[in-house]
């Protein structure tokens, strides 16, 4: 498991989810630029926070994913899926830690 701390979110100074998302449902560059009509190197410059999406295409990304933009992009660092999904099961002890 990677516990270092996410990088920065590039010129944009958005941290965004496209990467997982697309590796989630094994999706290519070519796939989600194909769908949200764009060139793929532009999915490439989301997903290094090199470019800011238009609201127009934050909201298709949302839409396609099938999640609300917030769960896509955000101003502070993600915390990973893992702590987000499994933290709140663990045991007081081990929350300590």
């Amino acid at each position: 498991m990677n516990d270092s701390p996410q990088k920065a979110p590039g010129e944009s100074g958005l941290y965004n989810r496209i990467a997982v998302l697309r590796a989630e449902r094994g999706i290519s560059r070519q796939d989600l630029a194909d769908a949200m009509e764009v060139n793929y190197q532009t999915i490439g410059f989301l997903e290094r926070g090199d470019y800011s999406p238009s609201l127009k295409l934050a909201m298709a990304l949302g839409e396609y994913f099938g999640l609300p933009v917030e769960a896509i992009f955000s101003r502070q660092p993600f915390q990973p899926l893992s702590l987000q999904v499994y933290a709140h099961s663990q045991s007081p002890e081990k929350r300590k830690a």
